[in-house]
């Protein structure tokens, strides 16, 4: 076990209850499987407890604490809503907090089959997010900078993974046109900036949640609207811009040269998964596959 990783239980979460916020210590708790940087634990039905796990810095969730309760009133999906702070202690020495429960299936263990549907929500949630963020609004750090920034991450991706039947020019050519598309010109926009299978909720085979606000920034929206092509089936990415409706030219060159790189991301992490390496995850393989297909074919 590495310093930063600690072991969470269900008694440990408990405790915690029981010490900071006694009147929810008896709900039922039980483990939401995945999550990397937090791990997740359902709290009674409507609540989940988010325990800083690998993050190595309380900031990602001291700014969804922030920042969560401003936005989830006017976007039309839920999203998490802190509810109560949990303070680092003796024997938790992290933040964690208590949230509301986003009801659904993490796409990346469900399916769109609603695909018109799920565009046009997608598109209307991204519309409600994108508007002019205050001043003091987060600014971007890894997620949100202009792709020409992000090259050496996406020859690390595309030298990692077995591209299989896809070819390595073609990747390059929607690469290279997102790096020599001019920057976001417009104004600092709220951006959830980490949209993928497992960070989106589907119910009745739509979109029906948005979770993990912990890269929030504001910024280039662009790093969102690859999801038309990450998140949604074919023929998706061309309903939702119609919805948006806000994307110029150049945001939409950004976007593909992003859904490519974070399809070949989830392609890695599907990999490692498959190889039993730590951190990877065997479904993501399949999802990272199927967006790269998606991006360059145009669909």
């Amino acid at each position: 076990m590495i310093e930063s990783e600690i072991e969470i239980s269900e008694d440990l979460v408990r405790d915690l209850l029981r010490e900071q916020h006694p009147d929810l210590a008896e709900l039922p708790i039980r483990e939401v499987a995945g999550g990397w940087g937090n791990q997740m634990w359902r709290l009674g039905d409507d609540l989940a407890v988010r325990m800083q796990r690998m993050d190595t810095s309380p900031e990602l969730q001291l700014k969804e604490r922030r920042w969560l309760p401003l936005l989830a009133p006017r976007l039309p999906l839920a999203i998490p809503t802190p509810v109560r702070d949990g303070a680092p202690s003796e024997r938790f020495p992290k933040v964690w907090t208590v949230m509301t429960w986003v009801a659904g299936t993490p796409l990346d263990h469900g399916s769109i089959t609603r695909g018109d549907h799920a565009a046009d929500s997608l598109a209307g949630f991204l519309k409600a997010l994108h508007v002019e963020a205050p001043t003091d609004a987060p600014d971007a750090s890894d997620f949100g900078a202009h792709p020409e920034e992000c090259t050496d991450g996406f020859e690390h991706f595309l030298q990692a993974v077995d591209l299989g039947r896809f070819a390595e020019v073609d990747i390059r050519a929607v690469w290279d046109d997102a790096v020599a598309a001019p920057e976001w010109e417009g104004p600092r926009v709220w951006v959830h900036g980490d949209l993928h299978p497992a960070n989106v909720v589907v119910t009745d085979g739509t979109l029906a949640g948005v979770v993990d606000f912990g890269a929030l920034f504001a910024g280039d929206p662009a790093w969102d609207l690859a999801a038309a092509w990450v998140l949604l089936p074919a023929g998706g990415a061309s309903r939702f811009f119609a919805g948006y409706a806000q994307a110029d030219e150049a945001t939409v060159r950004r976007a593909r040269g992003l859904a490519v790189m974070k399809s070949l991301f989830l392609m890695l992490m599907g990999q490692n998964g498959d190889r039993g390496l730590p951190g990877g995850k065997r479904g993501w393989g399949p999802a990272g596959r199927s967006s790269l297909d998606r991006v360059l074919q145009g669909l």
